[in-house]
């Protein structure tokens, strides 16, 4: 048998839950019709199928099922959002603010509409991860449209306090959005409470399929969003193309079995990786990247002093599937574009392992993982790695 190394990377995707795969499987060849085909049986089990994933979606937010926008991904929610407040507000304003720590899926949307001719504030974040909302509150203008803030960081697992963002932004009418592709199903969200406009979402992270998410759009008030797919009006006009009813059934069961469980699985990952930094303190000379506790259970991002940062991930492949940041950016050269906001020296950014713990993560596994990383950073330090 093939050994496979220990998978500590859920951040970048988690495998499908056997429970999702489950209710998925059905959508596959006995019910596969179209829930855009209203005229007969095949396509009305699956606009059914449709309309209660939208309904479990909804109540996971305290949202309204029609305020759910079926998309491909965060990734495209995200620019849907962001461009699509944007040209809806051309008229109003031409400012966005966001956070320096981003995921590239909204950093590059703003920048896109910075070659436009809009202006864009990248808010610093403190040594902790944390926006300052004092900075945030002195970069609001006249011609503010939208403040775009992460809910939780895909590197450092930091927790945005989205709460109180959202009320500084509702109290000047600026749109609010979140990017919560790693939030969903592990922390409690609630669109309401945070006076959020936009959300953004994806199944992949929580045990459920790849290739299906959603953006949660307000109503009430209005939020204008101009569309940026086009052709059959599907989702309000607002996301044209075919749904795909397997994808959108494996996510809203995913979303509902993370919530099922969401304080117990908080508390089993929060002691998992404690475990996980405990056997690594003997080694020394090691710095936490993001919040002490503000900061989602399953993330424990670690910069490692006195080692080579690729001969480190080359060290542990045999025994741990990991990374030292963002799936997207694995193939960039450069420094993690977080770590260095949060003051990092490019040494000690390339020389970080980001350790996602998932839902079939062990104490075993941690045990073997702490083993590994250990004598790879003893090794490399004393130079014989």
């Amino acid at each position: 048998m093939v050994h496979r190394p220990i998978y500590l990377d859920s951040h970048a995707t988690t495998p499908v839950d056997p429970r999702v795969l489950e209710a998925m499987l059905p959508f596959f060849t006995e019910q596969f019709g179209n829930p855009a085909s209203l005229t007969h049986a095949y396509g009305w089990e699956a606009e059914a199928a449709v309309t209660r994933s939208r309904q479990t979606l909804a109540a996971a937010l305290n949202a309204a099922p029609e305020e759910i926008v079926f998309t491909s991904g965060a990734t495209e929610a995200n620019n849907l959002a962001i461009k699509g407040i944007a040209e809806a507000c051309f008229g109003r304003g031409r400012h966005l603010i966001t956070v320096q720590t981003e995921h590239s899926a909204v950093l590059d949307p703003c920048r896109y509409l910075e070659s436009l001719g809009f202006e864009v504030t990248y808010l610093p974040v403190q040594p902790n991860g944390l926006v300052n909302l004092d900075t945030l509150d002195k970069a609001f203008r006249d011609d503010t449209v939208l403040v775009s803030v992460m809910a939780a960081n895909n590197e450092i697992g930091v927790l945005q306090p989205l709460a109180e963002i959202g009320a500084r932004c509702r109290d000047r009418k600026v749109f609010f959005h979140s990017d919560a592709a790693q939030a969903i199903g592990k922390i409690p969200l609630d669109v309401q409470a945070m006076q959020l406009d936009l959300l953004s979402l994806t199944a992949h992270k929580v045990y459920g399929p790849k290739g299906t998410g959603a953006l949660y759009v307000r109503r009430r008030p209005r939020v204008p969003l101009a569309a940026q797919l086009h052709g059959g009006g599907h989702e309000r006009g607002l996301r044209s193309g075919t749904l795909y009813p397997p994808q959108i059934v494996g996510f809203a069961k995913a979303v509902e079995l993370g919530l099922e469980d969401l304080e117990a699985e908080r508390d089993r990952l929060l002691a998992l990786r404690q475990q996980l930094w405990q056997g690594l303190q003997p080694l020394g000379g090691l710095h936490l990247n993001g919040h002490v506790t503000q900061r989602l259970p399953n993330n424990l991002n670690v910069s490692f002093e006195g080692v080579d940062g690729q001969a480190l991930l080359l060290g542990l492949r045999g025994t741990v599937a990991l990374s030292s940041g963002a799936a997207c950016s694995t193939a960039s050269t450069a420094p993690s574009h977080v770590l260095k906001a949060l003051g990092r020296e490019d040494a000690l950014a390339y020389a970080s392992l980001r350790f996602g713990l998932g839902r079939f993560t062990t104490a075993a596994e941690i045990d073997q993982v702490v083993a590994g990383v250990t004598a790879t950073v003893q090794a490399l330090r004393q130079g014989v790695g």
